[in-house]
């Protein structure tokens, strides 16, 4: 009996998701021995007629990792969902937009003008974006920036969410072992639209520092101060995204001295990542005035940043008045 298929692809993203399977090391070979991998760009020459000729369904497991940012990644997204019998959302920008998701506070004239004409830019000849140019050798075609980036699923159906940026490895490795065992016979998966490869509360509860009932009358930037390494980051006035974010990485900046910026998207439950942050944070302050409230949120630098890093296109919000136009 021939091997089910596997793909794994990328859309808007930067191949940290790609480099999170190759780390599972040694348990790359048990893909190999369960799986017939027919589509994986990063890692053999496949071309997207391969996929086209293909049957539909008849692609078993593909991971699809990166945002729908071009009408490139938006055709490849409605391609592989056709071809596939299991869609995983698999990484933080496919399934929140993550960091390219912040240009969504932008339209896309600004994003072009900021790559090709801002000082940091080599253009001495004001060279400016084509979506389609003539050569001898016929047309070319560059994807076409979309108004917004948008998350898989809100272009196609999505089966199961991975999030991580990347996903941690143990945690794929994990997830290869439960769908080997369903292709065996011996486990069965989880309802369709779970989140997998994850725990099952914040990343407060995996973090060791300790806890206090603490109120805060400032906050700074982690690289201004010199943190107690045993105490609780947001009690020492330093933003930690923790109490808002999903458990599964096993809070590994806050145990490496950095505080959580919140790549495992929102805990289960939380409809809108950065409200629950907010409040998260409002509820540690110590002001008695709107003045004095004021003056403690003014030390978060990049609030947008701080409360929508990784799940602005993915929020309530999604981006900006000007963007959406």
């Amino acid at each position: 009996m021939s091997k089910p298929k596997f793909a794994m692809y990328w859309a808007a993203s930067c191949g940290g998701c790609e480099i999170a399977v190759l780390n599972i090391h040694e348990k790359i070979l048990d893909v190999d021995a369960n799986f017939d991998v027919v589509f994986w760009p990063v890692a053999m020459d496949a071309k997207y007629k391969d996929v086209e000729a293909m049957d539909d369904e008849s692609i078993l497991l593909t991971l699809f990792n990166g945002g729908i940012r071009n009408d490139e990644n938006e055709k490849m997204a409605k391609l592989m969902r056709r071809k596939s019998k299991i869609l995983v959302s698999f990484g933080s920008c496919a399934c929140e937009g993550c960091i390219p998701g912040l240009a969504n506070f932008s339209n896309v004239d600004e994003i072009i003008d900021t790559a090709f004409h801002t000082l940091t830019t080599d253009n001495g000849s004001e060279f400016k974006l084509q979506t389609h140019y003539s050569v001898p050798e016929g047309e070319i075609h560059i994807p076409t920036l979309l108004p917004l980036l948008k998350t898989l699923d809100q272009v196609v159906k999505v089966d199961y969410y991975m999030p991580g940026c990347p996903p941690e490895s143990h945690q794929i490795a994990a997830v290869i072992d439960l769908v080997i065992q369903v292709l065996q016979g011996k486990a069965t998966l989880p309802s369709p639209g779970a989140t997998i490869g994850v725990g099952n509360s914040t990343v407060c509860d995996e973090c060791k520092r300790a806890r206090n009932e603490k109120k805060i009358k400032y906050f700074t930037r982690i690289q201004l101060t010199h943190p107690d390494p045993a105490l609780c980051l947001l009690e020492q006035g330093i933003p930690c995204n923790g109490p808002a974010t999903r458990s599964g990485c096993g809070a590994l900046c806050p145990a490496a001295g950095a505080q959580c910026i919140g790549c495992y998207g929102p805990a289960e439950g939380v409809m809108d990542y950065g409200s629950r942050l907010i409040s998260s944070f409002a509820s540690v302050i110590d002001g008695n005035t709107p003045e004095e409230i004021e003056k403690v949120i003014d030390g978060i630098a990049d609030p947008a940043g701080q409360f929508y890093r990784f799940s602005l296109a993915g929020s309530l919000l999604r981006g900006s008045k000007t963007a959406r136009s």
